[in-house]
């Protein structure tokens, strides 16, 4: 039997893909940060310029950037309404998570508001996206090295099922440790939903009140895309819960590939739409304002976390349905930004790509899990996202 992590178990190519998606995920990330803000705005295509570093470090954003992990750890350890159990672990034990993070993003707002009351300027923050997006990415890096350091002592274990293969530029990116924690704080649970989330409607509102500034008052598609994005993270916190059910909680490791994805990929891509619309307004309608809520509205298609294999509505017609409402969703989050341009449709392709890849990890644990059982569902349900299509 070959060991947990083998190389005929890597993901993303082994080690050779690991290097390059260290390199290549921030360099996208800045493309697209360059890009929005440009004439063109082309997202296929080299960026305007190159930025210089003194454009891209400031102190002032590091400082900015440690300042609000510090608040929301700080938010995360305050009373919970309530304390989750997860799922079980190699040695039978199960950890305790708080439920606070939707008390979290109130108590967030509550603080910003008082300070844009006080003088805060908010909507200065779009212009230090750069340096902020640049300090995010130091701190994952930093983080992810002292995560795989915490990870050489920890007991096997505590290790994640993928990301002990033995090669440490793989292992980095991956992450080691299934739940690395510092007494009752747990990082991989922290970061997954909080300063991420949290921030990229910030950066959302910072947006919306710079436009407020350069043109009087915010236009339509963005409040669109605010109102949409925000009614996403609050619904995701609000279940906060049904996160301790998902892949990147029970079965990846901590490592760069999920520290980066939450402290800088999330609120400095997810943001992209938003971005464009401030630099690249798109007038927009009522008529067409509600046919594209009609369509977010459609992405409430009912998910399942239990065991049982459900063969009817939905979940009868595709293997994942939840994910073909993840991408309607997109899809409504691009429209309020017109079809002039591919830039603001980077989150529907890019989410495509994960989903699709995902999803192909699903199966394998599914049929791990359930066995023939699931080669009968498959039979059963031959379309895994899109029916009649995937």
């Amino acid at each position: 039997m070959a060991p947990q992590g083998s190389r005929a178990e890597l993901e993303f190519g082994g080690p050779l893909g690991a290097a390059a998606l260290l390199l290549l995920l921030p360099a996208t990330m800045f493309h697209l940060l360059l890009v929005a803000r440009s004439g063109p705005a082309r997202l296929l295509g080299p960026p305007p310029y190159l930025p210089e570093l003194e454009e891209l470090w400031s102190p002032w954003a590091l400082l900015l950037c440690l300042t609000w992990l510090g608040l929301q750890a700080a938010l995360y350890l305050l009373p919970a309404r309530k304390v989750a159990e997860g799922q079980e672990l190699k040695d039978k034990s199960r950890l305790s998570y708080p439920i606070n993070g939707f008390q979290a993003l109130v108590l967030t707002a509550l603080l910003v508001g008082l300070g844009v009351l006080a003088g805060l300027p908010l909507s200065a923050l779009p212009e230090m996206l750069l340096p902020l997006a640049f300090a995010a990415t130091l701190i994952a890096f930093i983080f992810s090295l002292l995560l795989y350091l915490k990870a050489l002592v920890a007991p096997a274990s505590a290790l994640a099922p993928g990301g002990n293969s033995g090669n440490p530029i793989y292992d980095f990116f991956l992450g080691r440790e299934l739940n690395p924690r510092i007494c009752s704080f747990d990082f991989k649970y922290f970061c997954e939903l909080r300063p991420g989330l949290i921030g990229w409607v910030l950066i959302n509102l910072a947006l919306l009140m710079q436009e407020a500034e350069l043109r009087g008052s915010p236009s339509l598609a963005m409040w669109l895309v605010n109102g949409f994005q925000l009614l996403y993270v609050g619904d995701a916190l609000w279940h906060e819960e049904a996160v301790l059910t998902t892949m990147d909680i029970i079965h990846d490791g901590f490592g760069f590939m999920l520290a980066f994805g939450d402290l800088a990929w999330v609120p400095f891509t997810y943001s992209l739409q938003a971005q464009f619309l401030l630099y690249h307004p798109e007038p927009l309608g009522l008529p067409l304002a509600s046919v594209i809520c009609l369509i977010n509205d459609l992405e409430t298609i009912s998910t399942a976390t239990g065991r049982r294999l459900l063969v009817s509505g939905w979940w009868g017609m595709v293997r994942h349905p939840n994910y073909l409402g993840d991408l309607i969703m997109a899809l409504a989050w691009s429209l309020p930004c017109g079809v002039s341009h591919l830039l603001p449709y980077f989150y529907l392709l890019y989410f495509t790509a994960l989903l699709v890849h995902r999803e192909a990890r699903d199966e394998q644990q599914c049929l791990r899990k359930y066995g023939l059982a699931w080669h009968a569902y498959c039979r059963r349900v031959p379309y895994r996202i899109v029916p009649y299509i995937y």
